[in-house]
C-alpha cells in the first residue's frame, strides 16, 4: 500500500488566508480540492509538499453567476458532477457538460472539480510510477533526473495534458480568473495559459490560485461535442481527446473551431480548419476534409500507453464522429 508523506494540513476559511499560506511557502504549499489528481501523486513522490492547503471551506467558490456580456462565471470549486448536470451548462454550452460528465468515474466526478481538471498535472507512462520504479531507470526530466524517456536527447519534457474540460474550454473562448497576494487578480485566456513543458505546463505561479472560468455568451447556432478514445468507458485518462464547436446559421458552418489533446503538453488548437470550413454546408465531404487536415497536424509520441501510430490514425475518426456528434445534439439553446 502507498502511503502519503507527512505534511502539515492548513483549512483556511479566507481567500487571503490561502493567498497568505502560498506566499509564506514558496513552492511548497499545494492546494487541495478534490485531491483526485494530488493525493495520488503525493503518493507517488511526484509532487511534493509540506504544507497542503484545503480549499473546502471557501465561500463562493462553487457557484455558477451570469455575467454581464451575457456569459457565466463557474467557480472553480464546483464539482464536476455538478457541472455535468448543471441546467445552464448542459442548455447553453452542452459540450463543457459532455467533457466533464466524461472525466474518470463517477467518485472521482464526485470529489473533483473544474478547477481542478483545468490544472490537472501532466502524465507520462515514465512519470506516473511508483517511487521505486522510476528510481531504477534514472528518474526523468519532469521529476529528480535529466534524461527524457521518450524522446531521446530530449531537453523538455513531453508529458501529455490529460483533462477532459481544457479542449472544450478552448474552443469556447474561456477566460481563467488568477489571484495572488502580490499581484491582485488577473485574466488569462485559456489559449494563453498553457505552455509547452510537461514539468510546468500552466502559466500558474506559485503563489497564485485558479478563481473561476468565465464564458463568453454562446453564438448563435453554436453546436459542439467532445469525444474521447480510451480502453475502458470509465476511469481511463483519455489516449486521444477532441473538442469541436462552431456556429450553424442558414445550413453553413461558421467560426469552426477544433482542439485535440492527450497527444503533447497543451492541448493543440487544428490550424486552418476555420478558413477550411467556414461558410460550407456541414456535409460527410467537409468533414472528411476537416479530418485529414486535423490527421496531418497531429503527432503523438509514445508518452502515454496506447500505440502512437494508431493514437495518430484515430484524429480523422475521432473528429468526424465529433463534428457529427455536434450536428445532431450538441446544441446551445
Amino acid at each position: 500500500m502507498l502511503r502519503l508523506p507527512t505534511f502539515t494540513y492548513e483549512s483556511p476559511a479566507t481567500i487571503d488566508e490561502v493567498l497568505a499560506l502560498l506566499a509564506d511557502n514558496p513552492g511548497r504549499a499545494r492546494l487541495v480540492a478534490g485531491g483526485t489528481d494530488l493525493l495520488p501523486n503525493m503518493k507517488h513522490g511526484i509532487e511534493e509538499a509540506d504544507i497542503v492547503v484545503s480549499l473546502s471551506r471557501l465561500p463562493g467558490l462553487s457557484a455558477l453567476a451570469e455575467l454581464p456580456d451575457g456569459g457565466v462565471s463557474i467557480g472553480a470549486m464546483m464539482t464536476l458532477e455538478t457541472l455535468a448536470s448543471h441546467p445552464t451548462v448542459r442548455a447553453r454550452y452542452p459540450s463543457l457538460a459532455q467533457a466533464v460528465g466524461l472525466v474518470a468515474g463517477p467518485h472521482h466526478r464526485r470529489m473533483g472539480t473544474l478547477g481542478g481538471n483545468v490544472c490537472l498535472n501532466t502524465r507520462c507512462v515514465y512519470i506516473n510510477q511508483t517511487h521505486f520504479w522510476r528510481e531504477s531507470l534514472g528518474y526523468c526530466l519532469k521529476k529528480d533526473g535529466s534524461a527524457c524517456h521518450v524522446v531521446k536527447g530530449g531537453k523538455r519534457c513531453v508529458a501529455a495534458a490529460s483533462n477532459d474540460s481544457a479542449p472544450v474550454l478552448m474552443t469556447l473562448g474561456a477566460r481563467l480568473v488568477l489571484t495572488s497576494q502580490a499581484r491582485g487578480e488577473r485574466i488569462v485566456g485559456i489559449d494563453d495559459f498553457f505552455q509547452r513543458d510537461g514539468v510546468q505546463n500552466k502559466v500558474l505561479e506559485a503563489d497564485e490560485m485558479l478563481l473561476r472560468v468565465e464564458l463568453p455568451a454562446p453564438a448563435a447556432g453554436l453546436h459542439g461535442a467532445y469525444m474521447k478514445l480510451r480502453v475502458r468507458d470509465s476511469i481511463d485518462f483519455p489516449r486521444l481527446s477532441v473538442a469541436v464547436a462552431f456556429a450553424l446559421r442558414d445550413g453553413a458552418v461558421h467560426d469552426l473551431a477544433i482542439v485535440v489533446s492527450a497527444l503533447a503538453a497543451v492541448p493543440q488548437r487544428m490550424r486552418n480548419v476555420t478558413e477550411l470550413a467556414e461558410g460550407r454546408a456541414p456535409d460527410e465531404g467537409l468533414f472528411e476534409e476537416i479530418g485529414a487536415a486535423c490527421f496531418g497536424q497531429c503527432h503523438p509520441l509514445s508518452n502515454i500507453d496506447g500505440d502512437a501510430t494508431y493514437r495518430r490514425e484515430m484524429v480523422p475518426v475521432y473528429v468526424k464522429r465529433a463534428l457529427r456528434a455536434a450536428i445532431e445534439g450538441g446544441v446551445s439553446s
